[in-house]
């Protein structure tokens, strides 16, 4: 059914042609200021995460790299604006994977579908998490879903924002789960772990990384395996449940792009990555040892997350 409706949008989608680089032009790439849109505000992780990669990027491809901020809808305004850029290699975006796999599936105002642009290279990967008070009852997502279905709808839980990847997550456990936990969307994580804290929800649902200092405590991760820094903490798989949905990103570019631009900034993507530079900015946001992916292992995991997603908005769809 969901291979069915993305194979739909994308047939109904005006063909679009565009002219070929010239070839010297291609060779010369880049011979001037390669720019990287983020989509978010000055300061966020993928803001921090852009900038560090620019020192890698720059000195392996010759040309400065500079970030440009494009805030707005949630990440959908800078991402068509790269989408309409010219698909020279000189404009690309750094986001996460929601810009594609959830944005253009629950909205019908971004400008753009989901494969409007393509993988150039992994650079990072959110985990989540579940996390209660010192104090709550519930200690494994057992518990929680034992009470859950003694008392159906009597829970709630706080995430950061309707269609984040934190909420989508929860949904997507509790539909593996077949429980029901009413959801209360806040505006951001910091002020959900305030909620939390003050007992006025039950359940968080968080970027592992955002829990650091606080007291709370973390009884299950969506990932495939335990994080170095919570090695206590096992995650859903492990608890009986096959759902481990992350918010992973990178570079990604307009697919009309050259292959060859395509590749030489992948090459130059894949230094950059693993520059000390990168690499300890990335450690700092909490990042696991495997942030990075080539193109084509991005591209895969893209495609799966898109799949994954239509499931879990066609579900909230119905209700």
């Amino acid at each position: 059914m969901f291979r069915t409706f993305l194979a739909t949008i994308t047939l109904a989608a005006p063909a679009i042609v565009v002219a070929p680089l010239p070839s010297h032009a291609q060779s010369d790439y880049p011979n001037r200021i390669v720019k990287i849109v983020v989509p978010y505000g000055a300061g966020t992780v993928p803001d921090i995460l852009a900038r560090a990669l620019t020192t890698g990027l720059s000195g392996r491809l010759g040309q400065q790299v500079i970030v440009e901020n494009k805030a707005g809808g949630s990440g959908a305004l800078g991402t068509a604006w790269v989408v309409r850029a010219e698909a020279d290699g000189y404009t690309v975006l750094f986001a996460p994977a929601v810009v594609l796999s959830v944005l253009p599936q629950s909205r019908n105002d971004t400008g753009y579908r989901h494969d409007s642009l393509v993988p150039v290279c992994q650079t990072f990967v959110n985990t989540m998490g579940l996390a209660v008070r010192p104090d709550s009852p519930i200690k494994s997502i057992g518990d929680l879903v034992v009470t859950a279905k003694q008392a159906p709808g009597a829970l709630n839980y706080g995430h950061p924002g309707v269609m984040t990847i934190p909420h989508l997550a929860m949904e997507e456990f509790m539909q593996a789960a077949a429980i029901d936990i009413k959801d209360i969307p806040f505006r951001s994580g910091p002020l959900t772990i305030a909620e939390l804290l003050a007992g006025r929800i039950d359940i968080l649902s968080t970027v592992i990384g955002t829990e650091v200092g606080q007291n709370i405590r973390i009884i299950g991760v969506f990932g495939e395996k335990r994080l170095a820094h919570l090695p206590n903490v096992p995650t859903f798989k492990e608890q009986g449940y096959n759902v481990s949905p992350a918010s992973f990103g990178g570079l990604l570019a307009p697919p009309a792009t050259p292959q060859p631009i395509l590749s030489k900034l992948s090459a130059a993507c894949a230094e950059a990555a693993n520059y000390d530079l990168y690499a300890t900015t990335a450690k700092r946001a909490g990042q696991p040892d495997d942030y990075y992916a080539d193109a084509e292992a991005f591209r895969q995991r893209l495609a799966r997350d898109i799949e994954s997603k239509a499931r879990v908005l066609s579900h909230l769809k119905t209700q």
